[in-house]
């Protein structure tokens, strides 16, 4: 069985402090993974989930217990340096720090013997001989401190990891590899089945936080909403409150009609944790929900009011966060069908603002908000080359009858006004409900 060796390092696509950009999935799967194994260790990557900034037990566990690590300074990211600093004061060895030459290390970093390497890997080869001889030689027995604590205090000694501890860690390592192999493989087969029978072997009281997380938002991608809200119910109590969970709660609640205990829900977030642009998106697509609701009863009165509601919750939405362009655009759609002259203002702001949000990395929702923009500006061309995207881009069922839905809202207003052909753009609606199946 091959030592482990724990990754610590920022994720996906980030900007340094001259604004370039440094894409870490592709340092890590490039140039320290296989640096890593080269050595004749097994990498371990912290879970990317996001757990409404809970460190879990198993980020703990990972960081005492495996063998080795790999640090990565550059953008001096927090988390990596807290986790750095657990690090040096549980093990005294055995820590590999690297950096992008870019970027600038702190003066208490600074005299680690670090690794620096260039954002676009173009000596390659070289970097993984020098990081790979570097964890030969943190295997070797004649082993010096790396750590500052142990370096510079005189006569501490590391913790003593039980052996018995370390086993169990390491099966449970592969345990939950396998958990999130079979999750990703029900995903794709929108087996609900398979997930339930999944949740019910798992102990969720000692599983990890990644796990649950991707089991909770697998239920989401099957839209099995019932399930979702079940789980949180029997999650660790740190999990259950943390802020994701809660506003995925919150629209798990909405989808299965229960409207006024997903606005309590996510009123509580923004209580005790202040204006969120996700938070305010979802507790605005409660609220658009409920207008269309009103509208089918014919309660004009109420169709308003929750019109109204729903604008400034999106408004106050995007303005908590104008880099999140969801919540903006949402209000646009309603401002359009409410007739608000705030829409004209509003619209440069929010395309511009996720335009300098799409240079740096794109989702659906960044094509579905581009496509929507080009619809209300009834910008025919620009409407079906960006389609292509949207479609390209879907990730769960949800997400492209969410679009066709908003589209749906903004043609009938826009047949009630105007007289014009807009066959179009029900063409586009047909090909996002078909990708639905």
């Amino acid at each position: 069985m091959k030592p482990l060796c724990f990754i610590l390092m920022p994720f996906s696509k980030k900007k340094d402090e001259n604004g370039n950009i440094i894409d870490f999935d592709k340092i890590y799967n490039d140039f320290i993974k296989l640096s890593i194994e080269e050595s004749g260790l097994e990498p371990i990557r912290a879970d990317e989930e996001q757990t409404g900034g809970i460190i879990h037990k198993a980020m703990y566990e990972r960081l005492m217990l495996c063998e080795y690590a790999v640090a990565d300074l550059s953008l001096l990211n927090a988390n990596v340096f807290y986790e750095l600093g657990i690090r040096h004061a549980i093990r005294p060895h055995s820590t590999i720090t690297i950096f992008e030459s870019g970027s600038r290390l702190p003066f208490d970093v600074s005299f680690l013997r670090s690794l620096p390497y260039d954002k676009e890997l173009q000596n390659l080869e070289e970097l993984k001989s020098q990081l790979t001889q570097k964890l030969l030689n943190a295997q070797s027995e004649n082993k010096d401190p790396d750590s500052p604590l142990f370096q510079l205090v005189e006569g501490l000694k590391p913790s003593n990891i039980e052996h018995i501890k370390t086993d169990i860690f390491r099966e449970q390592v592969k345990y939950n590899k396998t958990i999130k192999l079979r999750l990703e493989i029900l995903r794709k087969e929108r087996s609900l089945e398979g997930l339930i029978s999944l949740e019910n072997e798992i102990n969720i009281q000692t599983i990890e936080f990644g796990v649950l997380v991707d089991l909770f938002l697998s239920y989401r991608a099957v839209e099995a909403f019932e399930n979702m809200i079940s789980l949180v119910d029997k999650m660790p109590k740190p999990l259950q409150h943390s802020i994701m969970i809660q506003e995925q709660l919150g629209f798990a609640l909405n989808r299965i009609g229960k409207k006024d205990e997903a606005i309590k829900v996510l009123e509580e977030i923004i209580k005790h944790h202040g204006n969120n642009s996700e938070t305010l998106g979802i507790l605005g697509r409660v609220y658009k929900d409920k207008y269309k609701e009103a509208l089918e009863s014919k309660d004009d009165f109420m169709a308003q009011g929750y019109l109204k509601k729903a604008i400034d919750t999106y408004l106050k939405g995007f303005e908590s966060d104008f880099r999140d362009a969801y919540p903006g655009i949402n209000a646009i759609i309603l401002m359009e069908i409410a007739n608000d002259e705030r829409k004209d203002k509003l619209l440069p702001i929010v395309e511009y603002a996720l335009k300098q949000k799409m240079k740096q990395s794109s989702d659906y929702w960044d094509y579905a908000t581009l496509l929507e923009l080009s619809i209300i500006s009834e910008n025919k061309e620009e409407s079906n080359k960006v389609l292509f995207d949207v479609i390209d881009n879907i990730r769960e069922s949800f997400e492209p009858k969410t679009t066709a839905n908003n589209i749906k809202m903004l043609l009938e207003n826009k047949q009630k006004r105007k007289s014009k052909d807009f066959s179009w753009i029900c063409e586009i609606i047909k090909k996002l409900e078909k990708d639905v199946n």
